[in-house]
C-alpha cells in the first residue's frame, strides 16, 4: 500500500466482546478475534478498527474508560493484544483502536483523586464550577437518557462537566498536563504496533468549556499538536475522527486556515451518510448529488471515510424535520426503532426489508463514492438487530458464525453471553451465518468478497476525484465517475425499482474498450455508451479507461 495507505484501505469495525469467544466465558476476546483474522483477510479487509478495548465499568459499552494503558481483562492481556497486532500484520491487516479521551469513567483513579481533595494533582484535569452553571441543562448528547451536562459532586463540593453521561466526567483540554497525557497514551499504543486511532467525540475534545457558556471556544490547535506528535512517533499513523459538525466547519478539522493538512487525516462523512439514507428512502439520487456538490474541497492527504451503518444509530440530525420524517417512515416507522429523536437503531438489511437487490445496491454505491469505505461487522452477512436490547445495543449483538449453539460465537450457556445471539426468523443464526454463506457462491458474503476485490482494482475511488456526471437520466439513476492517475471508472446506480437508461455517448471519446467490472446482472456490452440500461435497484461499474 502507498504511504497514504488509508486512502486505499477497506476498514472493518468490530467489538471484541461480541465477535468471537475463545474460552467459553460468554464474552468475545482477543484470542477469538485472532482466530478469525483469516476470515477478514479473505473478505478483503485491510484495516481493523476496534471499539474500546480498555478496562471499564462498562456502563456505556466501554466508552467509560478506567485505564488507558491496559486491555479489558475480559478480552485478554497486553501480550494477547501484541500477538493480535503481529498476526494481523502478517495477513496485511492494520489495526486502529478507539481513542476515547474526551472523558474518563468516574471510576478512573484520576477522577477519584480529583474529587477527593482540592490539593489533588488531578483536580484540574477535569472541568469544575463552584456555582451551578446556567447552561446546566443544555448540550445533552443523549436526549431522553441524559438530563444535564453539569452534575454536583458532594465529595468535591463542586459541579463537574460531562458532555455525555454523568458517569463520564470530561477531561480539561486547557490543562497542559492533560494534553501531554493524551499524547503519552497515543505513544504507548503506537509503540505496541497500532496503525492509528479513531478519535471519539473530537468536537468536544477541543472544546474549552466555560461554565455558563453553551458556545465555548474550541482549541483546534490541539489537533495540529497531536497530529505532529503521532507523526514523529510513527510516520504512517492515522487519525480517523468523528466530527458531526456543520459543513463550513469541517475543513478546520483537516487543517489550519493556510490549507495545510496538519490535523485529522480522515473524517467520517456524516453529511453524505444522511443524504444516502434520504436518497435510498426516496428512490431518488438528488440528495446524494447535492452532498457531492456541497462537499468542501479537502487539503492534499485529507480523506473522507464513508459508511452506511456504524456502531451507533443512523444519525439523521443533519436532515430537516420533514426529511427525517421521510426516512423514519421508510426505515424505522416504529417508535422502538428510533433513538434520541434523531436516529434509527437498526441494521441496514432490516431497514431495506431484507431485499437483496437493495442491500447490494446500497453497498455498491457506498463503496464507489469518494473516500475510504468502513464496514460494520455482520453487515457482510445481512445481520439483523435485536430491538429488545437497550438503545444502541440493538445492533451490537454477537457475530453469527455457524449453526453451532450461540451461532458459533461462544460455547457458554445462552444466559451467560455478553449479549443474546439473534435466533429464529430470517435473521436468526439458524438461517443466517458465515458457514452457510461460505458454501453458497450466490450469498451476500460471496458478493461482498467479489465487490471488495473489484474495488481494489479501482484505486481511483480512494485516491482520485469523484464527480457527478450531469446528463439526462431516468429519475432514480445516479451516474458518477472516479478519475485518478490509474484511469477512470464509471458508476451507474439505480435507486428506483424500475429499470433505467442513460446516454453517455459523450464520454465515449475517453473510452478504451469500456467493460463492466461489477454489475447486478449480465448486461449488453457498453459499446459506445449511448444506450446504457440498468435494472431496478441495479448497478454497473464500468472501467472506462486504464492509464499505464
Amino acid at each position: 500500500m502507498s504511504d497514504r495507505w488509508y486512502q486505499k484501505a477497506v476498514i472493518y469495525c468490530a467489538d471484541i466482546d461480541t465477535f468471537a469467544d475463545s474460552n467459553g466465558d460468554g464474552v468475545g476476546d482477543i484470542k477469538g478475534l485472532i482466530g478469525r483474522l483469516d476470515y477478514l483477510a479473505r473478505l478483503g479487509i485491510t484495516c481493523l478498527w476496534l471499539n474500546p478495548i480498555h478496562p471499564t465499568p462498562d456502563r456505556d459499552d466501554g466508552y467509560d474508560v478506567a485505564d488507558f494503558y491496559n486491555v479489558d481483562p475480559r478480552f485478554g492481556n497486553l501480550g494477547d493484544f501484541a500477538d493480535l497486532l503481529h498476526q494481523a500484520r502478517d495477513r496485511g491487516i492494520r489495526v486502529i483502536i478507539d481513542l476515547v479521551v474526551n472523558h474518563t469513567s468516574d471510576q478512573h483513579p484520576w477522577f477519584q483523586s480529583a474529587r477527593s481533595s482540592p490539593d489533588s494533582p488531578y483536580r484540574d484535569w477535569y472541568v469544575w464550577s463552584d456555582a451551578e452553571p446556567e447552561d446546566r441543562h443544555q448540550g445533552m448528547v443523549f436526549p431522553g437518557e441524559q438530563a444535564e451536562t453539569w452534575s454536583y459532586d458532594r465529595t468535591a463540593k463542586k459541579w463537574f462537566y460531562h458532555r455525555f453521561y454523568k458517569f463520564q466526567p470530561d477531561l480539561n483540554i486547557n490543562n497542559p498536563e492533560v494534553r501531554e497525557e493524551i499524547k503519552k497514551i497515543c505513544a504507548f499504543w503506537l509503540q505496541l504496533g497500532v496503525s492509528g486511532f479513531r478519535m471519539d467525540a473530537v468536537p468536544f475534545i477541543v472544546e474549552q468549556t466555560e461554565p455558563g457558556n453553551p458556545d465555548s471556544p474550541k482549541d483546534m490547535e490541539f489537533l495540529s499538536e497531536l497530529r505532529q506528535y503521532i507523526q514523529w512517533r510513527q510516520g504512517d499513523a492515522v487519525l480517523l475522527a468523528e466530527a458531526n459538525v456543520e459543513p463550513e466547519q469541517l475543513k478546520e478539522f483537516f487543517g489550519d486556515a493556510g490549507g495545510s493538512a496538519n490535523r485529522i487525516h480522515m473524517l467520517f462523512d456524516f453529511m453524505l451518510n444522511s443524504r444516502l439514507m434520504l436518497s435510498l428512502a426516496r428512490g431518488n439520487p438528488e440528495a446524494i448529488i447535492d452532498a457531492l456538490r456541497d462537499t468542501p474541497k479537502l487539503p492534499v492527504g485529507g480523506q473522507w471515510a464513508t459508511f452506511l451503518r456504524n456502531h451507533d444509530e443512523v444519525d439523521l440530525s443533519r436532515l430537516t424535520a420533514e426529511q427525517r420524517a421521510e426516512v423514519f417512515a421508510e426505515f424505522g416507522p416504529d417508535e422502538n426503532m428510533q433513538l434520541y429523536g434523531r436516529g434509527i437503531r437498526r441494521r441496514l438489511a432490516t431497514m431495506l426489508g431484507n431485499d437483496r437487490r437493495r442491500i447490494e445496491l446500497a453497498y455498491a454505491l457506498q463503496f464507489s463514492l469518494r473516500g475510504t469505505p468502513v464496514l460494520r461487522y455482520g453487515e457482510e452477512l445481512g445481520m439483523g438487530e435485536d430491538l429488545t436490547q437497550d438503545g444502541r445495543n440493538a445492533i451490537r449483538t454477537p457475530m453469527q458464525w455457524s449453526l453451532a449453539a450461540n451461532g458459533g460465537f461462544s460455547t457458554a450457556a445462552a444466559d451467560q453471553l455478553v449479549r443474546p445471539v439473534i435466533t429464529g426468523g430470517d435473521y436468526g443464526y439458524e438461517r443466517l451465518n458465515v458457514t452457510l454463506q461460505r458454501h453458497d457462491t450466490k450469498s451476500l458474503l460471496s458478493w461482498f468478497e467479489r465487490m471488495i476485490r473489484t474495488l481494489k482494482e479501482a484505486p481511483e475511488v480512494g485516491t482520485g476525484s469523484c464527480t457527478h456526471v450531469d446528463v439526462p437520466a431516468s429519475t432514480g439513476l445516479l451516474v458518477h465517475r472516479a478519475d485518478g492517475a490509474t484511469g477512470t471508472v464509471l458508476f451507474l446506480h439505480n435507486l428506483a425499482p424500475e429499470a433505467g437508461e442513460v446516454d453517455l455517448g459523450s464520454l465515449y471519446p475517453e473510452a478504451d474498450f469500456p467493460n463492466d467490472v461489477l454489475a447486478d446482472q449480465e448486461y449488453p456490452e457498453p459499446g459506445k455508451l449511448d444506450k446504457l440500461t440498468v435494472g431496478g435497484y441495479g448497478y454497473r461499474w464500468i472501467r472506462l479507461c486504464r492509464k499505464p
